[in-house]
């Protein structure tokens, strides 16, 4: 896959090129259902499959706010990969391209630049100043143009609408399964690894801690979750939440900060700076105060080993 960052970075003609626009948090089976089409036109095109997308949320500049995510961008642009994208555009949502109207959109960048031969949109997809642009407008001008347009209707589960607004509640509600179902994935989220007190290495159980762009992410808790590196999955215990105090002395200077870590088992080496996806299995437990640093140790010896009992049986020794 072959990411292209603004108009200008475009170096080559994309032959027959079939696409879809949007910002596609999540990637939820509704989103893939638009991709696979994208691929499939672009396949009996002998043409290749393009997914535009933006480089921040509309909102962050029209209302200047920054909404939370099921996925951010780094995040989108991993899973776009893994669904066998061909070409993967992200412009800049600046003032003037939220000034353009839909069919300037079609005119300048998607025929005058890109040359499309085929759109794919989804039964909600909007675009353009006022977001005027939708699968009507967009068929009212495929003549003019000289390109093909195909619509994808809605994604159902349990007779509900898969949509990115749907997922979100789900996942913060903690109801991993329900969001699992609209997604076609585990709950999962991305994030920088940055560095913290290092308590965890302290400890004997080194933690990453993630910065997640504005994610959204479950409830506090601890968790059983599963993490991909270097083509390798690895069991992990994730921890989110407030870091309950010690007992006065243990480590005097730990404050009550949301945070996000992630020890993964069997795992050696530095993570700093680089992004990490964590994929939720299930719930182990609440978030909970210890008395004793022993006491904690203790209990992340009983997280693992239900971590490994559920999920990872063949890893029981770890």
């Amino acid at each position: 896959m072959e990411k292209i960052y603004g108009i200008k970075e475009l170096t080559r003609k994309i032959h027959n090129p079939v696409v879809t626009l949007g910002m596609f948090d999540g990637v939820h089976r509704g989103h893939q259902k638009i991709i696979e089409s994208v691929r499939h036109y672009a396949s009996g095109k002998k043409g290749e499959s393009v997914i535009i997308t933006f480089d921040r949320h509309p909102k962050s500049l029209l209302e200047n706010r920054h909404p939370s995510f099921i996925t951010s961008l780094e995040h989108r642009l991993v899973l776009f990969e893994r669904l066998g994208v061909d070409y993967i555009i992200i412009l800049n949502f600046s003032p003037k391209l939220a000034q353009m109207t839909a069919e300037d959109f079609i005119h300048e960048i998607l025929v005058g630049w890109l040359g499309v031969k085929c759109i794919v949109l989804g039964f909600n997809c909007r675009f353009g100043k006022d977001r005027e642009g939708d699968i009507t407008l967009v068929r009212t001008l495929a003549d003019t143009y000289n390109f093909e347009v195909y619509e994808c209707p809605p994604v159902i589960y349990k007779d509900q609408i898969i949509s990115s607004t749907a997922i979100r509640q789900a996942i913060l509600e903690g109801a991993l399964e329900k969001a699992e179902g609209m997604l076609g994935r585990p709950v999962s989220i991305l994030g920088t690894v940055v560095k913290k007190s290092g308590r965890g290495r302290i400890l004997g159980y080194p933690t990453a801690n993630l910065n997640l762009h504005h994610e959204v992410r479950p409830p506090r808790g601890v968790y059983g979750t599963k993490v991909h590196y270097t083509g390798q999955d690895y069991p992990a215990l994730t921890n989110i939440g407030l870091r309950p105090t010690f007992a006065k002395g243990s480590f005097p200077d730990e404050g009550e900060t949301l945070e996000i870590e992630v020890h993964i088992l069997g795992f050696q080496g530095s993570l700093y700076g680089q992004d990490l996806e964590v994929q939720f299995l299930f719930k182990i437990r609440d978030e909970m105060p210890f008395e004793t640093v022993e006491e904690l140790k203790a209990q992340i010896e009983k997280d693992k080993e239900t971590l490994l009992r559920k999920a990872f049986p063949k890893k029981t020794e770890m």
